[in-house]
């Protein structure tokens, strides 16, 4: 891998359990475009913390996910309304969890905090250097938490109002260009008798959409009216369309009938073709001959060339080979000679290893031989002592 690439692992996108996430090859420049630029992401606010995942074996025991403090970053992408938590260890993602209404931010401890993210299967915990930051970092969930509830609100909001008509209900109106399900649009789905969608034209399907059976609605007079005219406006569409069909298929007739005739045409034309080239004079043909021997002859010479010149290389490569395999051989037996050396060494390191445990051994028994000598004059010399207390007493006495 070059130098200016690095391997971004995404979490939550592997399908693997367990997995760390899909990774992927992104150069320097492109890791913020990456994860910021394409939707114009801003960071609006940033901590440092430990980051942790549950295991995803156990869902008991936490995982480190990084070996020190890493910043931790709410982005808000305008948008698109999104609020995300992101981190990077280095090149690597290990935090990437889009907010949604239904998170909750958890403090289990003064200093450390959780929150699960269904959408990459996994639970994210994050240990802080003191409460005053898990406490900022919480009401900042609840913030953006609020925020993106709020946003997917109006989202939803306009999706109503854009679906819906602007005074009367759904099921009071439906559109000329959108006709409600009768029994003829049943069979052709399948579902009545044995028509099929291969049996039946586009004409007749839109026929089948104008037909009288489509329920009267209760509208009033100039809504009928209105009605009236889309409806008067489909049968001339369709009028045209059916003009336009039978129009076409005798076009086709037509265009059949002149691709043949041109075909023909072809046909004599290169027969015509073949004759003038077999009656062109014999001078024009060892011309050409000539010059195409002439063009082989210069083609053979620049391939001679080429062959040599690749033998040459060849040969070089060969000479660079036999070189490469005198060293490898040299390599070979410098390194048989070092294992060997290796070998007498760590016998010598034993040698002495066993020497120094006897050495060990006597030193030992030395000093226990000297302690009982010790132990023996001490005795001695207390004997002598009350002997010399003895005579000293007698020579008093007498």
């Amino acid at each position: 891998m070059e130098a200016e690439e690095m391997v971004i692992h995404l979490p939550g996108r592997c399908r693997a359990p367990g997995g760390i996430g899909e990774t992927m090859v992104l150069r320097h420049k492109e890791v913020h475009h990456f994860f910021f630029l394409p939707f114009r992401e801003q960071p609006i606010y940033s901590t440092r913390a430990h980051v942790f995942q549950i295991d995803p074996n156990t869902k008991k025991n936490w995982m480190p996910t990084s070996k020190h403090a890493v910043t931790v970053s709410y982005f808000y992408d305008s948008t698109r309304n999104v609020y995300r938590i992101i981190s990077l260890d280095g090149s690597k993602a290990i935090i990437n969890s889009t907010i949604t209404p239904n998170m909750t931010f958890t403090k289990t401890s003064h200093k450390f905090g959780q929150w699960a993210d269904s959408r990459a299967n996994t639970v994210y915990g994050l240990g802080f250097s003191s409460e005053h930051h898990l406490a900022k970092f919480a009401d900042k969930f609840a913030e953006y938490k609020e925020a993106a509830r709020m946003a997917k609100e109006k989202s939803l909001e306009k999706m109503d109002l854009a679906s819906s008509p602007s005074q009367e209900s759904p099921a009071d109106i439906h559109s000329p260009l959108t006709p409600p399900v009768t029994a003829d649009l049943c069979r052709i789905n399948g579902t009545g008798d044995d028509v099929t969608l291969s049996d039946v034209s586009p004409n007749s399907m839109l026929q089948s959409d104008l037909s009288p059976t489509t329920p009267t609605l209760a509208h009033s007079p100039t809504t009928n009216k209105h009605w009236e005219a889309e409806l008067a406006t489909l049968k001339s569409n369709n009028a045209k369309l059916t003009a336009a069909l039978l129009e076409s298929t005798a076009n086709v007739k037509q265009w059949k009938q002149q691709l043949a005739a041109y075909q023909e045409e072809a046909e004599r034309l290169h027969k015509r073709v073949s004759e003038l080239e077999s009656q062109s004079s014999q001078t024009n043909v060892i011309k050409s001959q000539k010059t195409e021997l002439n063009q082989t002859i210069e083609e053979l010479e620049c391939t001679l060339k080429a062959k040599e010149e690749e033998m040459v290389r060849l040969k070089e490569e060969v000479e660079n080979a036999k070189q490469l395999q005198t060293q490898k051989d040299e390599l070979t037996k410098k390194l048989e000679d070092t294992d060997l050396r290796n070998k007498e060494l760590e016998e010598q390191l034993a040698d002495l290893e066993q020497r120094l445990e006897a050495s060990q051994v006597d030193q030992e028994n030395l000093r226990k031989n000297l302690k009982t000598l010790l132990e023996i004059l001490d005795g001695k010399i207390f004997e002598l002592t009350e002997l010399r207390d003895n005579l000293a007493k007698l020579i008093e006495d007498s």
